[in-house]
């Protein structure tokens, strides 16, 4: 096994994640720099403390993420909630890396592809055509009846979905798919000629459309959607640099 810098493994995560190229609503890459050497990362979803103390008991130099911290919008001083979670980090000197719309796009490893690899779609094309790295997109499925496909959405993601049906019966072959928090690109997909949208959360606004919309929708989880992409990022970067990289899942039913 070999050790690593922050900046070494940024430069690595930024070149093949394409992240110069997107526009997004918090920093991609090195969020807090604990200045030392990397040679054990603990991957997770979500930046929050419990898995920040999971890493600290497993003596890991960095936690890779897919939602980390300094959002846009968000109050900036370090009090609080947020301050607790930084203080941590820099007393027991782990770097924070995070990678939000970049991870959710990626072809091969990325959120979307993930699911739908796990779900048995063929990706086909962009839920909006002009985004040179799409952030939802479409995909193809041998003919499926709706709530067989909500069956199968809870035995690949190990929780039920929330299925807003207009006709259990319907047989799906065309499927909008975003992860996380993309409920309202359902009049996308209704409007790219899609048979269902699979996507993370639901709004009360949610089930109207589905139903004016004539579209089936799957709220599948934001957590659940998401855990793929830094999974396999991880599995990559262990690879890569011959380092211990572990993913950790802290449950979470939303």
């Amino acid at each position: 096994m070999t050790n690593i810098t922050a900046h070494q493994l940024v430069q690595f995560c930024d070149d093949y994640l394409s992240t110069h190229e997107f526009q997004d609503y918090c920093p991609n890459g090195l969020q807090v720099d604990a200045d030392r050497p990397i040679g054990r990362i603990i991957t997770g979803v979500t930046a929050n403390q419990k898995l920040i103390e999971t890493a600290i008991a497993k003596q890991a130099d960095a936690i890779l993420v897919h939602h980390g911290y300094f959002w846009k919008g968000e109050a900036e001083p370090l009090i609080g909630m947020k301050g607790k979670r930084i203080r941590l980090l820099m007393q027991h000197g782990i770097s924070l890396i995070a990678y939000h719309l970049p991870l959710d796009a990626h072809p091969v490893l990325g959120n979307n592809a993930m699911l739908a690899k796990e779900l048995d779609l063929t990706i086909t094309g962009a839920l909006y055509p002009h985004q040179k790295h799409p952030i939802g997109n479409i995909a193809n499925c041998p003919p499926i009846r709706s709530s067989d496909l909500a069956t199968k959405i809870g035995q690949v993601l190990g929780r039920t979905p929330l299925h807003i049906a207009n006709n259990p019966d319907r047989l799906v072959t065309k499927i909008g798919l975003c992860t996380g928090g993309a409920q309202d690109m359902i009049e996308q997909a209704a409007k790219m000629g899609c048979d269902a949208f699979i996507s993370g959360e639901i709004s009360e606004r949610t089930t109207h459309a589905a139903h004016e919309l004539n579209i089936d929708y799957f709220a599948s989880g934001h957590h659940a959607t998401e855990r793929s992409g830094v999974r396999e990022l991880g599995n990559l970067i262990a690879k890569q640099f011959d380092i211990l990289v572990e993913f950790v899942d802290i449950d979470n039913p939303a």
